[in-house]
């Protein structure tokens, strides 16, 4: 009786983690998290507990709703790339119908309308122009155009950012716009470095990537260049106002992040390509720990 208890479970829970798999939830997660750093960073009071969870939650589902979106506009490319022609809408697992297209549009609209009653509209707005910009602009209007597609569509990320920073000032102090910049320029050598390591399937779908379209060591170059200027963003006296913490966490992860890129453009293989990327989540990591360490933590349970 047992056993057929926990057979019967079976397809609805393959079924649940197909569903939850269209909407990238460990990139979401890693968005909200950008959201809270935000929050962190910025001089001012901070917003009630109550107020941070909706903040969180509604950044959350708003990623996921764009997430979604992404892997439903692109199941014909999605099918092309041995990286993603498992997905649920390339690889048929889930039908490929309209119906999606208003359960993602309610998902955005329900995190927008929360952010905007519980918090501002300021927060609200950049909530909305990150879905915005990864659903539109990057995924139908860039990326199979040009190879600025991630470039512009990176801008993502900055908007989380600023969301969590309009939720503590909504007139968006030096520091906050500092931090955004830092994430804008975080994001081409953290995608082209797995850009790189993937050339073939981006080759394959059609896709004008930078890594498909310059030398490998050119390619090695231009990541590190972006690498410096993020590193010195991280490191400007408006973010290290925050505190020891956040300081230690971005040299740390600024340092890990160089070292790679520069062994990266000595040896430009496939290898250091994935090294690199691996060391860019670190330095995103160790960035937003550092900065949520010295924000909400030193606030609400020190002072």
């Amino acid at each position: 009786m047992n056993t057929t208890v926990v057979h019967a479970d079976r397809p609805a829970a393959a079924l649940a983690r197909t569903v939850l798999g269209i909407f990238k939830l460990r990139i979401g997660m890693l968005i909200m998290i950008t959201a809270l750093a935000g929050l962190a960073v910025t001089p001012g009071r901070m917003p009630s507990l109550l107020q941070v969870v909706v903040l969180a939650l509604s950044v959350l589902v708003a990623s996921a709703s764009a997430g979604a979106f992404n892997q439903y506009i692109e199941a014909d490319t999605d099918r092309l790339m041995v990286r993603t022609r498992r997905r649920a809408f390339a690889s048929g697992a889930l039908k490929h119908t309209p119906l999606w297209l208003v359960v993602i549009g309610a998902l955005l609209a329900g995190a927008v309308a929360a952010t905007w009653f519980a918090l501002n509209a300021t927060a609200a707005l950049f909530i909305f122009l990150g879905a915005f910009f990864y659903a539109v602009v990057y995924t139908v209007w860039l990326k199979r155009r040009t190879w600025l597609n991630i470039v512009i569509g990176g801008l993502a990320g900055s908007f989380a950012a600023l969301a969590g920073s309009a939720a503590v000032d909504p007139a968006l102090p030096a520091a906050a716009w500092v931090f955004a910049a830092a994430l804008f320029f975080w994001t081409p050598p953290h995608f082209w470095s797995l850009a790189f390591y993937n050339k073939r399937d981006y080759e394959r779908a059609g896709i004008p990537m930078l890594p498909n379209l310059l030398a490998d060591r050119l390619t090695a170059m231009v990541i590190l260049a972006h690498t410096m200027v993020l590193v010195a963003l991280t490191l400007l006296p408006p973010l290290l106002a925050t505190g020891w913490l956040y300081g230690l966490c971005a040299a740390i992860g600024g340092a890990l992040f160089l070292k790679a890129s520069i062994t990266f453009v000595r040896l430009p293989t496939r290898a250091n390509g994935l090294a690199n990327f691996h060391a860019s989540l670190w330095q995103l990591g160790l960035l937003l720990a550092g900065a949520i360490g010295s924000g909400i933590v030193a606030d609400w349970f020190v002072s």
